[in-house]
């Protein structure tokens, strides 16, 4: 789908206010008001970001769009993104894996998540670094969902080099809304969601229930609770919310499997080796924001603290390790997360020109308490490492925005981070502190005297943070033998051309030609679930999004992304970089006439990768088609039928290569691990809107 058709649809009927629009659009991006955004967005109308975006790569998607996605699981809503792929390769309640711009993120390493401006990634996590887990997001409360792509942003800081995806919940249901879903492979979800006035305000509540087991040999069992409780006073640019969420589930896992196995006919496709994998996890929160804009000035504030706990159990190597109990793992993680951010803009009006200047903070701690401990069936062996982790960040970033003339734009902006780590460990000798920082400076240059079209060249610097355990670590745990530390920071530099036009009616286009450098790229490894710091890297890519209507009830989306990943530094081994990606593709069919009846179509192509780094070991390319049906029954009642994986393709959602022992194979074997993607299936849901 094309990033201009995410960018926000203004209403025009009264052209004397641009300016009140344009300015909505910017905040929209805070906790955004239901009634604010139905009196500002059309349905059926597309307006492209021109004289807005400060890159031909950013966009936003409105709650209508939102609304219209066919999404097998809640993070697959992150795939409005262009070139964005999100896949999974263990059981529903895990983090899913991300795949954009040659990067495959693993569970988010580099791509930033938030949800209401509070972070989701989770820095030096028990399985992952940047562990991105969306399973407690709602979908239908989702008003809007901002992206970047690149370092451009002084605002955007950890994690944010590959890209960023801000989901924004609604401060008011103009409607309440009762669902009650069914589905093949024992789906069953029902959602209350409805806003009521109180006092001043409004009180905004969501129940939600679910149940999946999937399409495997062993069901999912995937059990979810969730709930969200808001109150709000005011308007997205001028008031103030505090939220409570409340997240629960536990779960089995069919993790990847060695295709040997599923070749020579000892598993099925939809088996699993070590049956007791699975895991539990919760998430609470508690948030509040506040906002006043006025002519001249506007100003942020928002506040969370977050309780994460999970117990994760996994089994990649199966026997290799441990050909007694088998090489089962737990990765437990629990931790608060608290953080604060504040902005304050100055908008400077002159004949010609205007100018913001937005200086801000951002503040956070994590309390981490994570392990990795051997198991059998769940049950504690011996125990690798347990650390307690206390990690404290602090940025400050200032960026201006200034329109010259009517041609030319420019944002100019420097961000400052600082990282303290204190890591306690088990192992006396890997117990110790680090710190440091790094600037980042970021430019934005556009050219637009066209009605129709502009052009963009940005150019920055960003970074991600390693693992805190890295930056002390003296001993290998799990070897005893000696390890190196890594750098606590690791810095980014990107590059990027881009255009957008809409000189076609009815067609909105955007091209982006990028490069991005890592000094040190993060990589999975297989045999004990983690990322590891690795080699130098360099993407080149390519991006062509576009969204046509050429009917009134008829709509067109298409995606295309192309990326190059290699090392930098060479080595005997080879350059390529394992599960980079490198081609994806999505295009859509909408048909909606307004009447009672409307569908939509959507094929999605996810590339091959190579899983070598010489890159004679490759993935498949994976294709799948999904379709959607609505049915407007009466006023307030809808009946909706999503089918996923129409063609009931039999293609992998991930695929690795490394070593592995079964039960009874004399030695570890090297070969391709795949997690197969759900067989095809039917759900029914009824919406009741009161």
């Amino acid at each position: 789908m094309a990033q201009s058709r995410r960018s926000s649809s203004i209403k025009t009927a009264s052209i004397k206010q641009p300016v009140k629009y344009l300015l909505l659009f910017a905040l929209g991006s805070a906790q955004a008001d239901d009634q604010i955004l139905q009196r500002v967005f059309v349905d059926g109308s597309r307006a492209s970001q021109l004289g807005v975006a400060d890159a031909a790569s950013a966009g936003s998607v409105t709650q209508q769009e939102l609304a219209a996605r066919t999404v097998y699981r809640p993070g697959e809503i992150l795939e409005a993104v262009p070139g964005l792929i999100v896949s999974q390769h263990s059981g529903e309640g895990k983090a899913n894996q991300f795949y954009l711009r040659g990067f495959n993120l693993d569970h988010g390493t580099d791509l930033r998540t938030t949800v209401d401006d509070m972070p989701v990634n989770q820095r030096s996590h028990a399985h992952g670094q940047g562990w991105t887990d969306l399973n407690f997001l709602i979908p239908e409360l989702a008003v809007r969902l901002d992206y970047k792509k690149g370092p451009y942003s002084a605002e955007e800081g950890d994690f944010a080099s590959a890209g960023t995806a801000s989901v924004s919940y609604a401060n008011r249901l103009l409607r309440g809304t009762a669902t009650a879903s069914a589905g093949q492979h024992g789906y069953g979800r029902a959602l209350l969601a409805d806003s009521l006035d109180a006092g001043n305000g409004t009180l905004l509540y969501a129940l939600e229930a679910l149940h999946n087991d999937g399409s495997y040999a062993r069901p999912d069992d995937y059990q979810k609770l969730n709930a969200v409780l808001r109150y709000s006073e005011g308007y997205a640019n001028n008031g103030f919310n505090v939220s409570l969420m409340a997240y629960r589930a536990d779960w089995n896992s069919t993790d990847q499997i060695p295709l040997r196995a599923a070749q020579d006919g000892s598993i099925g496709r939809n088996d699993a080796i070590d049956n007791t994998d699975g895991g539990k996890s919760h998430r609470y929160s508690l948030s509040g924001a506040w906002r006043r804009t006025s002519d001249d000035s506007s100003s942020k504030v928002n506040a969370y603290i977050i309780a994460n706990q999970l117990d994760l159990y996994s089994n990649f190597t199966y026997f290799m390790d441990d050909p007694l109990h088998g090489d089962q793992f737990a990765q437990p993680d629990k931790r608060v997360t608290s953080g604060l951010n504040a902005s304050h803009s100055w908008h400077q009006h002159a004949e010609g020109n205007n100018s913001t200047t937005t200086i801000g903070i951002q503040l956070q701690n994590d309390n981490i308490f994570n392990g990795l401990l051997n198991t059998q069936a769940r049950k504690p062996l011996s125990v690798t490492r347990q650390d307690h982790i206390v990690e404290s960040s602090a940025a400050l970033y200032v960026e201006n925005n200034t329109r010259w003339n009517a041609a030319w734009r420019t944002v100019a902006g420097l961000r400052v981070d600082s990282y303290r780590f204190d890591v306690r460990s088990s192992l006396a000798a890997n117990t110790g502190k680090a710190s440091d920082h790094l600037a980042s400076p970021s430019l934005s240059v556009i050219y637009g005297p066209w009605q129709t079209a502009e052009l963009y060249a940005n150019i920055g610097n960003g970074f991600h943070s390693n693992d805190a355990r890295g930056a002390t670590i003296q001993i290998d745990p799990k070897t005893g033998e000696a390890a190196g530390k890594v750098s606590p920071l690791v810095r980014s530099r990107g590059m990027e051309l881009g255009a957008r036009s809409s000189w076609l009616p009815g067609l909105q286009s955007s091209l982006s030609l990028y490069r991005l450098d890592f000094d040190s790229e993060l990589s999975f490894a297989g045999d004990a679930g983690t990322t590891e710091a690795g080699r130098p890297s360099r993407r080149y890519g390519v991006e062509f999004s576009n969204y046509y209507k050429p009917l009134k009830w008829l709509s067109v989306d298409l995606d295309l992304a192309y990326a190059r990943a290699r090392s930098r530094d060479d080595a005997p081994e080879g350059n390529y970089i394992p599960g980079a990606i490198e081609g994806t593709g999505q295009l859509a069919l909408t048909v909606d006439d307004g009447g009672p009846y409307s569908g939509s179509l959507k094929l999605r192509y996810f590339g091959p990768r190579p899983l070598i780094e010489d890159n004679s070991v490759r993935s498949r390319q994976s294709l799948t088609l999904n379709g959607r049906w609505g049915w407007k029954i009466r006023k307030g009642l809808t009946l909706e039928l999503e089918a996923f994986n129409l063609t009931n393709r039999r293609d992998s959602a991930i695929d690795y290569y490394y070593p592995s022992q079964l039960r009874g194979e004399a030695e570890p074997v090297n070969d391709i691990h795949f997690h197969p993607i759900e067989s095809r299936s039917l759900r029914a849901t009824l919406i009741r809107n009161f």
